[in-house]
């Protein structure tokens, strides 16, 4: 009952959003997410917390540009998401673009799999459902709400066009089962994690516990690594779904080591990402929460 009571602000505010003019729905979503800004205090906080760890030669006040920035993004993709059922592949294009779409061409035409390398970035939501609508449908990791019912509503979203999901516990025999087929995964590969899954390497210059599964899996199977971010274009006013050139992975006689030093290589390309937008990065998750042993806690 907790989980329905829950559950029915948010399907009205989705079901709102979904049927007004994408503009307004923008608008009311980016609205609602500066609200949420002003009033959520916690999430305030981590976000100037996280900024301040990887700018700390910013001030306060261009740390809190870019996290209203971050709202802003976020209002802005919740908009989205609520016109999924809206999308076709006519209109899609009104929305998001490719951009270096020859570089995923390439990576699939090697038929060994494709791992997107993404993070919570920019339209992030809209990737792989725009991706599928074009008939690249893909597996995307993803852990299941808390909420049941928020989470089938998601799902159901998500996979509207082909799509499938993986859950992150089940995430190695999924990936393997995929790459085996010549199939392509998506991996949001910027959050928190805890040993044993997760291994320390530099985030902005800070030891940060980070998935190595994307490294694990790339050099065993051979996989193409393409990275892959959605990114908001204040000129275009749509967003571009970049894709570079696949990684070309660290290979020496040290496998343990080669996992180590391609998580380092694929967290710095979602650091530069974050860089050079640092305004459609997700500041408000605790990025360092876990510590190498002995280290205090940095919230």
């Amino acid at each position: 009952m907790l989980q329905r009571l829950q559950y029915a602000p948010a399907w009205i505010i989705i079901k709102l959003l979904g049927i007004l003019p994408r503009p307004l729905a923008r608008a009311v979503g980016i609205s609602f997410a500066r609200v949420i800004y002003l009033l959520h205090f916690r999430l305030r906080h981590v976000g100037m917390r996280n900024l301040a760890l990887a700018f700390p030669e910013k001030t306060n006040s261009a740390r809190a540009r870019i996290l209203r920035g971050e709202f802003t993004s976020l209002g802005r993709q919740l908009a989205e998401v609520c016109h999924f059922p809206k999308y076709t592949l006519e209109n899609v294009s009104q929305v998001i673009v490719y951009d270096g779409f020859e570089n995923y061409e390439r990576a699939h035409a090697r038929g060994k799999g494709v791992l997107f390398l993404t993070a919570h970035f920019g339209g992030w939501e809209l990737s792989a459902f725009s991706h599928s609508m074009h008939g690249h449908w893909m597996h995307v990791v993803m852990r299941p709400m808390d909420n049941i019912y928020l989470d089938r509503l998601i799902r159901k979203y998500r996979t509207m066009h082909g799509n499938t999901a993986v859950d992150k516990d089940d995430f190695v025999r999924g990936l393997l089962a995929a790459m085996k087929n010549g199939e392509t995964v998506g991996i949001l590969m910027d959050t928190n994690m805890t040993p044993p899954q997760g291994i320390f390497v530099d985030f902005f210059g800070i030891s940060a516990c980070t998935a190595s599964g994307l490294a694990r899996i790339a050099l065993r199977t051979d996989a193409a690594v393409v990275p892959g971010f959605t990114i908001w274009d204040p000129v275009l006013r749509k967003y571009r779904l970049r894709f570079d050139p696949a990684v070309n992975l660290v290979r020496t006689n040290d496998n343990e080591g080669d996992i180590v030093s391609n998580t380092q290589l694929f967290t710095k390309i979602i650091e530069d990402y974050v860089r050079q937008y640092p305004d459609q990065w997700l500041w408000v998750h605790r990025r360092w929460k876990t510590r190498p042993e002995g280290q205090p806690s940095l919230y």
